[in-house]
């Protein structure tokens, strides 16, 4: 069985959001590659800590160097049983990359799972596969779901919304939420 998982990172990928579903995954023993535009296996890009600490915005701080592991250029998309977006701040420059969007159509159109995280579903929204599905994002990313034609779901920081392939959720505290629903897409079981 294919047990390899895609994740697509940038600089000022919200840390959080990258490094626990990348360890979650792995621990459940999946291969999970990765990749971000112009970087190579080895390379790094720099992650950002974004907390809640009662602005009308997050914080921002620096985060972690997050490993880059498998080379952009070589991604098949057939290779791969899911897809993973965190947030932060790489979305908005990930969306740009053609090569990008190509891959989250070709993820969609396959109909294999796909979990976008805060600022993710701007990719998503820029894909075009938002079109009358129900998606979850950070509150700033609501115009966004709703231009892109998604109906954009108002829900707890800690809740996960699934319509179909996409997993979807605001920020990090839906992390058991997200990723609970984002496995069970993937077939898989969790036995204690």
């Amino acid at each position: 069985m294919q047990k390899q998982i895609l994740m697509l990172v940038g600089d000022y990928v919200e840390d959080y959001e990258t490094m626990v579903p990348y360890q979650f995954l792995v621990a459940l023993g999946y291969t999970v590659h990765t990749v971000c535009p112009d970087k190579k296996a080895g390379d790094t890009v720099a992650t950002a800590i974004h907390d809640f600490e009662g602005e009308q915005t997050y914080s921002e701080k620096r985060g972690h160097n997050f490993a880059i592991n498998y080379d952009f250029n070589e991604v098949d998309t057939a290779d791969y049983v899911g897809l993973v977006i965190p947030g932060g701040r790489a979305p908005e420059y990930l969306r740009m990359n053609a090569r990008v969007l190509k891959i989250v159509n070709e993820f969609n159109t396959a109909q294999k799972p796909i979990a976008a995280v805060c600022h993710g579903p701007q990719i998503l929204a820029a894909a075009g596969v938002l079109q009358g599905k129900t998606c979850a994002a950070y509150p700033a990313c609501s115009a966004e779901v709703k231009l892109a034609g998604g109906h954009y779901a108002e829900i707890s920081v800690t809740e996960a919304v699934t319509d179909g392939n996409l997993v979807t959720a605001p920020a990090w505290p839906a992390h058991p939420a997200w990723l609970a629903q984002f496995v069970a897409l993937l077939g898989a079981t969790i036995r204690i």
